[in-house]
């Protein structure tokens, strides 16, 4: 039976309650789940806590409990498919059976392998009413969950690049000079997408001209994003700002330097390099994408120069970008991105806006590549 009218809502409170998932149940999916009694009177909801921590379901059958509900013969309503493997916490697909529910509405599919419809099957061999919806709601829950999909099925982290500019381009002065060229209201709004990333990447060359701290501050959050620092001859300054807490800290060499390693590690920080590479140069986009995939990283945050940014731009390795304007014109200046010269129009970086909205006195726009969600679509 396909999904009823009255899903509609219910599915949305769902990833109201998987929203407040962001910043905490990394690297899991962010998910929410509602439950009703077979009478259809609201029983109980819940949404994932941290990682090792109990899934949607058990969250909403707990306040279902705590409440006196009965489920038999009851609905839940779940943003992603219940899982069926044993991971760090038993199925949450065991858990619904056992609550003797007798209908389960999901947003959409689990792409990781070990649930991938086992879930669903899980459910209906238990004699449940299975259904999975379809439409605009399918797609906010994989769009919430962007990064953790890119990383089960791309094996790469889903890419945000934020930057921040006046009306003609201009990220900093010709000195340098950069803060700020965008309001309060717009930099807090940077601090909100900083949150929902499990790593911040900049290069050295901002550490060393910026000092900055990259951290989530000005909003509450459980969880640091571990900041990341390209950093090809290990230039970090050992009192840098980005070495201190809160969060961990990641530096990415070229090439081995085992006493400037020793002194980073000394100061807080973990190093690597590729083990295949020997020479001095620079680390790929894609190594260091396959690399924090590795690490469960499902949304990568850049915020680095024009330098890094339009190396990153020109080798595809962005997928989003979130640029804010400024109602001001900068004349002379440092540009959004170093990117290649290019001789025909139809060689130019192809963006497709996602939406433009005020933020304070600023305008932020969000664009992606054309095409490059297609995997969620």
């Amino acid at each position: 039976m396909p999904a009823q009218p009255a899903d509609h809502p219910m599915l949305i409170r769902c990833l109201e309650l998987a929203q407040q998932s962001v910043g905490l149940s990394d690297p899991n999916p962010r998910v929410g789940c509602v439950l009703h009694d077979a009478k259809g009177t609201f029983a109980g909801e819940g949404y994932t806590q941290h990682a090792g921590g109990p899934h949607a379901e058990v969250m909403a059958l707990r306040d279902a409990r705590t409440r006196g509900a009965d489920l038999h013969g009851g609905t839940a309503w779940v943003s992603l498919e219940p899982c069926a493997h044993y991971g760090r916490t038993p199925p949450c697909s065991d858990a619904l059976i056992e609550a003797g529910l007798a209908r389960v509405v999901v947003a959409t599919v689990d792409p990781f392998p070990q649930v991938a419809g086992q879930g669903l099957a899980r459910l209906r061999a238990a004699g449940i009413d299975v259904v999975v919806a379809e439409g605009d709601v399918a797609l906010a829950a994989r769009e919430l969950n962007i990064g953790f999909f890119s990383r089960v099925i791309r094996s790469r982290p889903w890419v945000r690049m934020k930057l921040a500019a006046s009306l003609d381009g201009r990220t900093a002065l010709p000195n340098g000079v950069s803060q700020w060229i965008t309001g309060p209201p717009a930099r807090l709004d940077g601090q909100r997408w900083r949150q929902r990333a499990q790593a911040v990447l900049t290069g050295i060359g901002t550490v060393l001209a910026d000092n900055p701290r990259l951290d989530v501050r000005d909003i509450p959050t459980t969880l640091q994003p571990l900041r990341v620092v390209l950093d090809s001859s290990w230039r970090t300054p050992l009192d840098a700002r980005i070495l201190r807490p809160p969060g961990d800290v990641l530096v990415i060499g070229a090439r081995p330097d085992t006493t400037r390693q020793a002194a980073l590690h000394a100061s807080g920080a973990r190093t690597w390099h590729p083990p295949d590479v020997t020479v001095a140069g620079t680390v790929a986009p894609d190594v260091v994408l396959t690399m924090l995939a590795g690490l469960g990283v499902n949304e990568l945050h850049v915020e680095a120069g024009p330098n890094l940014s339009g190396a990153w731009l020109a080798n595809g390795a962005v997928d989003e970008l979130v640029l804010y304007l400024a109602p001001r014109l900068l004349g002379p200046g440092r540009p959004l991105a170093d990117l290649p010269e290019v001789h025909a129009l139809d060689q130019a970086i192809g963006l497709q806006m996602v939406d433009v909205q005020p933020v304070g006195g600023d305008l932020r726009m969000r664009l992606r590549r054309e095409g490059g969600d297609s995997f969620i679509r």
